[in-house]
């Protein structure tokens, strides 16, 4: 820094060096600030011109002592000038040592506006956090919402997150933290974070979040959080039904739906909205083997539940099996309100049985979108393996429904509460129930009641002791894939 001082005196022999001096830093500052600051120091450069000209600063060499000390200062103190005039967010660590690279970005704006930037900087254990601290009342509810775009960063629902925390007048912590969630992505790769809250009693303040961490090689923009006042969520019930029916000496696969066919009618009476059947409802009891109940899908049996469906303005869930050329999968299908075929899940985890009755078993791990919610299928054997249901709920699944032939109800209970989701099964050697969060059975069709409807509200929260929001954590704070399957590529 010491030759400086001798740079800026040499130019300032000369007015026209001086002003081109004041239009190389004017440049720098607008290079590494953005349009707020750029605009300060347009209007300083102004008011230095001026001065030029009056008679206080003649003395060129003054001119240039001065110059030199503003051209320290602004190489000196211009990433802590950025960091503040970007909506007054500031950077932290939890240590130096662990500290990411972080930096205003005026070359990747959102709405004219310069993003937070955060990058690995080759650190796999890098984390830190853009904050900042906004007034709130106590009480009033409040939406969150950031957008970030995220590049070369293997997990981003791991990896990247926000946090919300509320204080109190004296900078106490109230209440639990919150973990916004990640609710969609556009086509240009730029993932919204929202979510609606109420501020606890006695708050004055929340503490905004934006963080990365533990990628070395990634990078990530968000756009400067908002906190806007908002009302309640509203409440998002939907009525649940399952059956239970294990048909015997059935004569046709045909005669199997109908009777599946009288419960559903019973559901809708009890207003259901969705209805789960049981796994393979056309073979169970018909004598036939998988192969010989397969049948395209759609097909004759999709076609007839649609209809069922549609007379009764439910969806169905059902069990059934499906050919497809060569090959033959146990498969689940839901069927909409209108008796739409919407989709199909194919059971991933076959057992012994049903791989040595010539069954395939199914890739992928669809999710629906549906007037309620969205929802997810998994099948029987699924349920012993914590992966297909993770898969569905990463998926974004809010209810899982499952038709089962029979199992372990302590797997289902644990499925429900490890994903924080709703799990729906129909059986014939288990139980055909609704699972809440925590795993509590809440409704069990039996044999002498076969069919039973519950309501849930998919818009409530549970918060748990110690914990919080524990839906919204499991993503951000699960095992990495590469700790949990170190084979995989």
């Amino acid at each position: 820094m010491q030759i400086v001082p001798q740079i800026a005196k040499y130019f300032a022999r000369s007015l026209h060096f001086t002003q081109l001096l004041l239009c190389i830093l004017y440049t720098m500052i607008t290079h590494l600030a953005g349009s707020r600051l750029s605009g300060w120091f347009r209007n300083f450069m102004a008011i230095n011109l001026q001065l030029m000209e009056s008679t206080v600063f003649i003395r060129k060499a003054t001119y240039g002592n001065a110059l030199a000390g503003l051209l320290m200062m602004v190489m000196s103190t211009a990433p802590a000038l950025v960091a503040g005039q970007v909506s007054e967010w500031k950077f932290e660590s939890q240590r130096d040592a662990i500290s990411p690279r972080w930096y205003v970005d005026s070359k990747v704006k959102v709405a004219s506006e310069p993003t937070l930037a955060i990058s690995g900087g080759g650190k796999e254990y890098a984390d830190g956090h853009w904050y900042r601290l906004v007034n709130v009342e106590p009480g009033r509810y409040y939406k969150f919402q950031t957008t970030y775009q995220s590049k070369n960063v293997e997990e981003p629902d791991r990896c990247v997150q926000a946090r919300l925390i509320w204080l109190d007048t004296s900078g106490k912590q109230l209440g639990f933290t919150e973990y916004p969630v990640t609710v969609s992505t556009t086509q240009e790769g730029w993932s919204l974070i929202e979510k609606i809250y109420q501020a606890p009693p006695e708050t004055a303040k929340a503490k905004l979040e934006l963080h990365y961490r533990w990628d070395a090689n990634g990078s990530v923009h968000f756009t400067p959080a908002k906190l806007v006042g908002t009302t309640a969520p509203q409440p998002r019930p939907v009525r649940l039904a399952t059956v239970y029916l294990k048909p015997h000496n059935s004569p046709s696969p045909q005669n199997n739906l109908d009777q599946f066919a009288a419960l559903v009618k019973q559901a809708a009476d009890q207003h259901a909205d969705f209805v789960c059947l049981p796994e393979a409802i056309t073979m169970v009891g018909t004598g036939l083997s998988y192969v010989g109940a397969s049948e395209p899908i759609p097909g004759p049996s999709t076609d007839y539940l649609g209809k069922v469906a549609k007379e009764n303005k439910v969806y169905i869930i059902a069990g059934l099996l499906e050919k497809e050329g060569e090959v033959a999968y146990n498969t689940s299908v839901l069927i909409n309100r209108q008796g739409n075929f919407v989709g199909k899940y194919r059971k991933i985890s076959l057992p012994r049985e049903e791989i040595d009755g010539g069954l395939t078993p199914g890739r992928e791990t669809p999710v629906f979108d549906t007037e309620f919610g969205k929802v997810g299928m998994m099948i029987c054997w699924d349920v012993t393996f914590p992966e297909t249901a993770r898969a569905l709920a990463r998926n974004g699944a809010e209810i899982i429904f499952m038709p089962i032939a029979g199992g372990y109800v302590k797997l289902a209970m644990a499925r429900a509460l490890e994903n924080q989701i709703y799990l729906v099964s129909s059986t014939y050697d288990m139980i055909s129930a609704v699972f809440d969060l925590e795993g509590n059975v809440i409704a069990e069709a039996t044999p002498e009641h076969r069919v039973v409807v519950t309501e849930v509200d998919l818009g409530a929260r549970m918060m748990w002791p110690w914990i919080g929001d524990l839906k919204s954590r499991i993503p951000r704070e699960r095992p990495t894939t590469k700790a949990v399957y170190p084979d995989m590529d």
